[in-house]
């Protein structure tokens, strides 16, 4: 192929040349057919640059469409492998292998090279930001990042969680709406300042968070006060038995666990009582010798359930305020 263009724009200083100098092959590689690899042929003139004051002496005409300057493969080589690389998510040595599937063989730092080259995309302004820290080193250097709540992708991170920073950069994009934020004092202080026409919410995370803790710690709170709410058993009803009145057991009759624990210390005390080995029992309930040797030692099940969290004395007992 042969160019026959008039002339040629100097990118050193933009004089247009039409004295051929020369003319010389280039060989672009071009997007392969029926996976084998294309090459073009292509040959293009050198002109002499008209400027004497021009530090260049030649230059190329260039094609549009096709290589770039100076480049070795074709626009739409250019754009497949920066999809491979981008848009599949296969940049590395992932990509490299598919390149050469697809006939275009190129290296990992090809692949890497031109989506570092692709320019940035054009990202609009963020509507409904969510501002939270992160740590650089955990307990000591921390910092700010901000995202685009509706698109959930990062927008900036900056490198403190002062108030002024952050109002800052708010005060430079008037367009916020919305601001997602934790109780941190700053965050707000900074918020309130630099978008005051902004509405400041708790993000569904912190919410919940805030709820599960105040549930959590009224709850805890109010323990005794829950334990008075069981109902009483109706009278004409039998009574329970001794071991589930045990004061020890953290387990109600009813309880899965419970009456489970208890058929298997009724059973295995049993077979004991009929004069089998506890190797005997074991064989027969397919249990472990462990667990037949703990079932049988307990005299009662409800000790079997000793070390559940009922059971546990705090180390603050003894230091506890009288009633």
């Amino acid at each position: 192929m042969c160019c026959s263009a008039a002339g040629a724009e100097c990118p050193g200083c933009g004089t247009w040349s039409s004295r051929v100098h020369g003319s010389y092959q280039r060989n672009p590689a071009d997007v392969p057919s029926a996976g084998r690899s294309v090459v073009l042929r292509l040959r293009v003139r050198r002109f002499s640059c008209q400027n004497a004051s021009c530090g260049r002496r030649t230059c190329v005409e260039q094609i549009p469409g096709l290589p770039r300057r100076h480049g070795q493969r074709t626009e739409r080589l250019r754009s497949t492998l920066a999809t491979v690389g981008l848009a599949l998510a296969l940049a590395g040595r992932a990509g490299a292998r598919l390149t050469g599937v697809l006939g275009a063989p190129v290296s990992r730092s090809t692949v890497l090279r031109l989506v570092h080259a692709l320019p940035e995309p054009e990202v609009p302004a963020p509507r409904v930001v969510g501002v939270d820290e992160y740590a650089t080193r955990k307990g000591r250097h921390y910092g700010t990042v901000l995202v685009d709540v509706e698109t959930r992708r990062p927008v900036v991170r900056l490198p403190d969680r002062e108030a002024s920073s952050l109002a800052a950069w708010l005060a430079q994009r008037p367009g916020i709406e919305v601001v997602c934020r934790d109780r941190a004092p700053f965050f707000a202080e900074g918020a309130t300042a630099g978008a005051p026409q902004a509405v400041q919410v708790a993000d569904r995370w912190h919410l919940w968070h805030n709820l599960s803790e105040a549930a959590e710690r009224s709850v805890a709170q109010h323990r005794r006060c829950l334990r008075s709410l069981v109902p009483e058993a109706p009278e004409g009803e039998a009574e329970p038995g001794p071991e589930e009145e045990l004061a020890g057991s953290p387990w109600p009759t009813g309880h899965r666990f419970a009456d489970r624990t208890r058929a298997r210390h009724a059973a295995i005390h049993a077979l004991l009582e009929a004069g089998h080995s506890r190797r005997s029992i074991q064989r027969q309930l397919g249990m472990t010798w462990r667990t037949v040797q703990r079932f049988a030692d307990a005299a009662e099940p409800e000790r079997l359930f000793i070390g559940q969290w009922q059971n546990r004395t705090s180390v603050l007992e003894g230091h506890r305020p009288g009633p």
